[in-house]
């Protein structure tokens, strides 16, 4: 079968031995490929009558060439709108970008930050958060010296809410044996004030926390356009 049929499926053994990502990884390292050429390496072949380093810049162009904003698209997303992408590739490329988001995570704990600040609160979860299209809430327990002793999610919602168990909240900063706890959660539509249920969630943890002698000490909400602290605007 000719290479130019519309029906063949260019393979990364396809291509030049110069455009072959793996050969290319082993010669000049990691580095030197294109984000495409490293996803090529992952999902192996491309779709009729295109190269695979092809179809994932084209993947990459449809998000505008941010990892950032493919890692919000799930498996439906990729199959739906890309031709050759199928269900196993879809879950390659997503399942290697979370590893990306964990290993960020996971270097951002072993520092065992202090939170001082809205920001520093921020700056440390915002990768959990931001990128999501429904809403979860999450807590961070801290220790006397508001360093980081564990992050917990403790809801997954809609795209415009998500209910809280005040209950589970509490249990989980108990079990921790926080001395303090911060919550956040995220607004996917980017609009980061808070609602009228947002306020009375808030002022409900704030009680349930008073009464166990572990106070809140903030809640933030975060989204792509930033975050909103209620203890910056005077409001916890």
């Amino acid at each position: 079968m000719s290479n130019d049929s519309p029906s063949y499926t260019r393979a990364i053994k396809d291509l030049a031995a110069e455009d072959r990502p793996r050969e290319k990884a082993a010669s000049k390292g990691f580095r030197a490929l294109t984000t495409a050429e490293l996803l090529a390496i992952l999902i192996g072949s491309g779709s009729r009558g295109e190269s695979v380093v092809d179809l994932c810049q084209r993947i990459l162009n449809s998000n505008d060439n941010k990892l950032y904003n493919l890692g919000r698209r799930n498996i439906q997303d990729l199959t739906g709108a890309f031709h050759g992408v199928g269900e196993a590739k879809a879950t390659t490329i997503l399942a290697a970008l979370e590893i990306a988001r964990r290993y960020r995570e996971e270097d951002a704990f072993e520092e065992r930050p202090q939170l001082t600040s809205s920001k520093s609160v921020y700056d440390y979860i915002k990768y959990d958060l931001w990128d999501l299209e429904h809403e979860e809430f999450w807590i961070i327990t801290l220790n006397r010296s508001k360093r980081i002793t564990g992050k917990f999610q403790i809801s997954h919602g809609g795209t415009a809410s998500t209910d809280v168990d005040i209950k589970i909240l509490l249990k989980t900063a108990l079990q921790q044996l926080a001395d303090c706890i911060i919550a956040i959660h995220n607004h996917p539509s980017g609009n980061l004030t808070p609602s009228r249920p947002d306020d009375i969630i808030t002022e409900s943890i704030k009680k349930g926390c008073s009464a166990i002698g572990i106070p809140l000490l903030d809640h933030i909400i975060v989204s792509r356009n930033g975050f909103y602290s209620y203890l910056d605007e005077g409001k916890l």
